[in-house]
């Protein structure tokens, strides 16, 4: 893959895509996670004497228009206040000049072409600059104007630092032979986590589930799950896994009869009423020796409903546990980063993704867009 510190950019002009779609209420950043990710890119650049203009997409707004609720502004003034540097916005991109060392194109999801890989629009983003820099893993799993087409239309385009750390930690995880490897999978829905436990359970020992998913095992298995959640079209699926013989199931589960109840009780798997729905897992002795004795963990979704205190106890222990032991850990993902947020410090965890769908594509084996124009090899 083409990389940052090996593209000549001293005193270039560089078009930087990152990835800055993060939580905006009131005007305000709530979770700058992301924009602090792209400040090593940033500081390189401009340790370079570059002048950087960097595009964002931003939420999900309606190609052609604008929209003040999807403006990247609130974003524009964070950057501004963490580098202690002007961001100068832009609101399109015949306006844009190098005018200040920073500046940013207002939302690309305005434009129209963006989603669609337009190739006119590929051409246009490219030709802003010396450099086009690719550094948003997050949307990687993408072939957008701005992820995909302004990478192959560019005379010279790289890889930025963050999205190069990024491939190092996933390729580290699914390519090392690190034995014992432990995967963690939760989340609501086999369906859409079943490639990645199928890739996962090929190079680990072993693969714990969580959340809807171990329902669905679980109901698969014969167990009555009550008014758990689950997938009906999923159960043929859910057997095929347990085939492996590497799926690591709960022995007890903490029940409710209603997920806004406080009252809960621990429930043996095989002993779970019919008006009741499991929350939450409790961890075994078994799995905790597991995560002590692995020396690569991959963790993707929590194994609960962790966000309410009640049914956090599973995710909690989990978070724990990954950080207390000497494994290499990788964790990706919204919600496990919310975890990691939530019950322990991030930098016990060797390796946080930044990346979502991009991540579980990854982690499935997937070419993506993104790192393939780059050349990557998969």
């Amino acid at each position: 893959m083409r990389k940052l510190s090996e593209t000549n950019v001293l005193n270039k002009t560089i078009t930087l895509r990152v990835d800055l779609n993060v939580p905006v209420e009131n005007d305000k950043v709530l979770d700058d996670t992301r924009i602090i990710a792209i400040i090593p890119t940033l500081e390189y650049l401009l340790a370079q004497n570059t002048k950087i203009i960097l595009i964002s997409h931003f939420g999900r707004p309606k190609s052609g228009v604008f929209d003040s609720k999807f403006s990247l502004l609130p974003v524009a003034k964070r950057l501004e206040e963490i580098l202690n540097k002007q961001v100068k916005l832009f609101s399109s991109i015949e306006d844009v000049n190098f005018s200040s060392d920073i500046s940013l194109i207002e939302n690309i999801r305005f434009l129209p072409g963006e989603l669609e890989n337009d190739a006119e629009l590929g051409k246009k983003l490219s030709n802003i600059s010396d450099v086009y820099v690719f550094d948003a893993f997050g949307t990687s799993h993408r072939a957008h104007a701005s992820t995909y087409g302004a990478i192959k239309a560019s005379e010279v385009s790289c890889a930025g630092l963050l999205l190069e750390n990024e491939t190092n930690a996933l390729q580290q995880a699914i390519s090392s032979k690190s034995s014992p490897m432990l995967s963690i999978v939760g989340g609501s829905k086999v369906s859409s986590k079943l490639e990645v436990i199928k890739n996962l359970s090929k190079i680990s020992d072993d693969v714990m589930t969580g959340g809807g998913i171990t329902n669905t095992i679980l109901k698969a298995q014969g167990h009555n799950i009550g008014l758990s959640l689950y997938e009906e079209s999923m159960l043929n699926e859910a057997k095929e896994l347990l085939e492996s013989g590497k799926i690591l199931l709960p022995d007890e589960v903490i029940v409710s009869k209603d997920i806004e109840s406080n009252i809960t009780r621990i429930a043996k798997v095989n002993s779970v009423q019919h008006d009741e729905m499991i929350l939450d897992q409790i961890l075994s002795p078994g799995v905790l020796k597991k995560i002590t004795q692995a020396k690569k963990i991959i963790w993707n979704g929590p194994i609960g409903v962790f966000e309410r205190q009640p049914f956090s106890l599973g995710t909690k222990d989990l978070a724990e546990a990954i950080a207390s032991s000497n494994a290499f850990s990788l964790a990706g993902g919204g919600e496990t980063l919310l975890a990691i947020k939530m019950f322990i410090e991030k930098n016990n965890i060797s390796y946080c993704s930044t990346g979502g769908g991009a991540f579980l594509e990854f982690m499935e084996g997937k070419e993506l867009p993104s790192l393939s124009a780059l050349g990557f090899k998969f």
